[in-house]
């Protein structure tokens, strides 16, 4: 890795599980040497990325949060996606959910609540199985090909843990197949009792900007039924591709 990459890595560490690090166990997790972990963090620190809690033990800093207003001003897909979205879930009274890749993992970017009673285990931001829901594996099955190899190669076990074939070759036929189909139903693979449906959200050179999905119980999907969702994800994803392409200003305010 470039030092800018290996200073940013550190910020991989930090996690709702493990929420603060010391300085010396963050050199020791990381392998760096002891001026060089020294230095990177404080880097991290100045630019507030890291801020400290006590005695050498540092947590996320505030900058985190700042860039993440930035990007709910200005993320070009985030402006399209919320207000279709919005009316997407009033309309199936589903949530709807928009993921996107982050490296070899899924998250979440953003979510319209149609049912205040789902509780879902995932979040704007948390990070998702990549290989269990309907989402990941649309986002999967149009990733150019040197990409998801790496990918592949990273998570062969885990892919094949969940049924997406023991080989390469199987691997890429499974993904293939969905992306032939451009949509895909899931009904309790991620949570139980809970179930998805998404489609592809493309850029203009066929490669996946994000997933966008309906969520709810099983109950609820079926009382939909799979025609009428996917008629309903086609529409909207349509309709945000063409907010995309005619551009989107940000909003004057946004609410907190």
């Amino acid at each position: 890795m470039t030092s800018p990459a290996r200073v940013l890595a550190i910020l991989n560490l930090f996690s709702e599980e493990r929420p603060v690090w010391h300085t010396d166990e963050i050199i020791d997790a990381m392998g760096y040497t002891r001026a060089t972990g020294y230095r990177y963090v404080k880097d991290l620190v100045e630019a507030g990325f890291l801020q400290k809690v006590s005695g050498g033990r540092y947590s996320l800093g505030a900058r985190i949060i700042e860039l993440d207003y930035q990007l709910r001003r200005s993320d070009p897909v985030l402006l399209a996606a919320v207000p279709v979205m919005d009316q997407l879930a009033r309309r199936a009274r589903l949530d709807a959910v928009l993921t996107t890749l982050l490296g070899n993992g899924i998250i979440d970017i953003y979510r319209a609540s149609a049912d205040a009673a789902l509780q879902l285990g995932y979040g704007r931001g948390r990070p998702r199985p990549l290989f269990k829901g309907a989402a990941p594996k649309v986002i999967l099955s149009c990733t150019p090909r040197p990409q998801l190899v790496k990918i592949y190669e990273a998570k062969a076990a885990e892919a094949a843990k969940h049924g997406l074939g023991s080989t390469w070759a199987e691997f890429r036929t499974y993904l293939a197949d969905i992306r032939k189909r451009g949509f895909y139903w899931s009904v309790g693979e991620l949570e139980p009792g809970v179930g998805g449906a998404a489609v592809p959200l493309l850029n203009k050179d066929g490669e996946a900007l994000a997933a966008l999905a309906l969520v709810g119980t099983n109950e609820s999907l079926e009382g939909v039924g799979a025609a009428r969702i996917e008629a309903l994800l086609v529409r909207a994803r349509d309709e945000i591709s063409s907010r995309l392409s005619s551009g989107v200003k940000p909003p004057e305010t946004v609410a907190t």
